[in-house]
């Protein structure tokens, strides 16, 4: 038996690819300076913490907030300073307050140059699935996806490649209720960086130590090579 045999079974299971800090910093990566952002709820929260040096990026949280900073340091937390998930943020320099309704004027009026989710399925055409399950007991969680999948010009996804149980969610057509038809733009995940287009899928980047076979293994619809 060889070393490599006698690795400690923890090592040998090691998850391979991108934690969710990473894969927020690949998105934030992709963000052009000056955009202004909307970030959904979960991992999509995390880009905030990564925009490039040198780069302005302003951020926008649909419960009223256009210039919102990454999360507060321990004793710096304002109670009244939230996201649109209800959780601690700070603000940079020069930030706006304002109603919840002129905030999703700003949305529905297409101010908002990318916006940042999570997805429980996305389709080879860019179909995105968010919200519910469609199962008799699921819990709906709608919240401002309809309207941002509407009304900002591009939507990034940020999504653990598989399911918990392993299955795909990246797929020919999804099978829940969908978010919106045809919006999403390009998808960031544990294992690859992946582009909608017309021709469907097309990787454009894979995590370290992770192939194109064992990406197409987890994918349910073809993926086009980069």
């Amino acid at each position: 038996m060889n070393k490599s045999d006698q690795r400690n079974p923890k090592e040998a299971s090691a998850k391979i690819g991108w934690d969710r800090e990473q894969m927020a910093q690949m998105a934030a990566r992709d963000i052009p300076d000056g955009s202004y952002v909307n970030l959904g709820i979960g991992i999509p929260e995390k880009v905030a913490r990564y925009v490039p040096e040198g780069r302005e990026v302003i951020y926008h949280t649909e419960n009223g907030l256009l210039g919102m900073g990454p999360a507060p340091g321990e004793g710096e937390v304002d109670a009244e300073l939230i996201n649109a998930g209800k959780k601690p943020v700070s603000a940079i320099a020069g930030a706006a307050y304002f109603h919840h309704a002129d905030s999703f004027a700003m949305i529905r009026g297409k101010h908002i140059d990318i916006c940042v989710l999570g997805a429980m399925q996305v389709s080879a055409k860019g179909d995105l699935a968010n919200w519910s399950t469609g199962a008799v007991d699921a819990i709906p969680a709608v919240g401002g996806a309809m309207d941002l999948v509407a009304g900002v010009k591009t939507i990034f996804v940020i999504t653990q490649h598989t399911t918990k149980h392993g299955e795909a969610k990246l797929l020919e057509h999804c099978s829940y209720p969908l978010t919106g038809q045809g919006v999403v733009s390009r998808i960031y995940t544990d294992l690859a960086v992946i582009e909608v287009t017309k021709r469907g899928l097309q990787l454009v980047e894979l995590a370290p130590g992770v192939d194109f076979d064992y990406v197409q293994q987890r994918t349910g619809c073809e993926l086009l090579r980069p």
